[in-house]
């Protein structure tokens, strides 16, 4: 046996440990057929070990807001979007290339953003913006923007979205369509998280049950969720939501799913 990141480069299949363990933690390592996201994974001489093909996109995190735009159905075209927690762009990207007007790319961080992303004149970066205390009039101070946003993405991190969704319907236009990306790993309390992992299917369905319960209390219908279609930050199972305002079912409907998505993910 041998540790992942070490068959990668003896292999060929990466220019050294590091560029290999490069590789692993951003999801594009595959050993039969399995995606693997720990560098020290032991793994057998025979092992089939394939490194997906990377793409035009800046981060890999679009493709979860591809997967969620075409399992929704969510209109882009013409709309003005925010993109919450835009980090290097990824799904200010996905927006763009499906026809969003405008993206409104906020963080609480700085010098994320990739420069091609930046250099859009369609996309209006904002740093050290922080979404929890978001409402209309700071948005449109922020970005210059006075019109609501109509589709609303987002993908943070080190904050519980049952904080950040009040937010979110008060600053939606009627008829938005609101796209989230819920991280059980900061939904729970740490004792629930083991190695930066939450392992127990029901308590990933509990943190994904609050956060659409505390979208419901703040007017927004849920309208359907997916699993990621990538795992997330130590291999964790992410889910992404479609909310609305004024729109979509109680959250009770969707309990089902909730719970087979979740004992679905390893």
């Amino acid at each position: 046996m041998t540790r992942l990141d070490a068959a990668l480069a003896s292999r060929g299949l990466a220019r050294s440990r590091t560029h290999a363990a490069t590789l692993i933690a951003a999801g594009l390592v595959s050993v039969d057929g399995r995606q693997i996201v720990k560098a020290s994974t032991a793994v057998s001489d025979d092992a089939e070990i394939v490194v997906a093909e990377t793409d035009h996109y800046v981060s890999r995190g679009a493709h979860k807001l591809v997967a969620a735009l075409d399992a929704f159905d969510v209109r882009v075209d013409g709309r003005l979007a925010l993109d919450m927690g835009a980090s290097t762009g990824g799904f200010t990207q996905v927006l763009r290339e499906r026809g969003a007007r405008k993206v409104l790319a906020v963080d609480v961080g700085h010098d994320q953003l990739s420069p091609t992303i930046a250099a859009d004149p369609g996309v209006i970066p904002v740093e050290g913006f922080n979404v929890r205390y978001m409402t209309r009039e700071s948005l449109a101070d922020a970005t210059r923007e006075s019109d609501a946003p109509e589709v609303i993405v987002g993908d943070l991190s080190f904050i519980s979205l049952e904080l950040v969704l009040p937010a979110v319907a008060a600053v939606a236009a009627p008829g938005s369509d609101i796209v989230v990306l819920v991280k059980p790993q900061f939904e729970v309390g740490r004792t629930a998280v083991r190695g930066g992992l939450v392992t127990d299917p029901a308590t990933r369905a509990d943190a994904v049950g609050r956060v659409v319960w505390h979208g419901w209390d703040a007017g927004l219908g849920m309208l359907g969720i997916i699993a990621s279609p990538i795992l997330g930050t130590h291999g964790n199972a992410e889910f992404l939501v479609h909310m609305a305002p004024g729109r979509g079912s109680n959250p009770t409907e969707f309990l089902h799913d909730i719970e087979r998505l979740s004992l679905s993910r390893k």
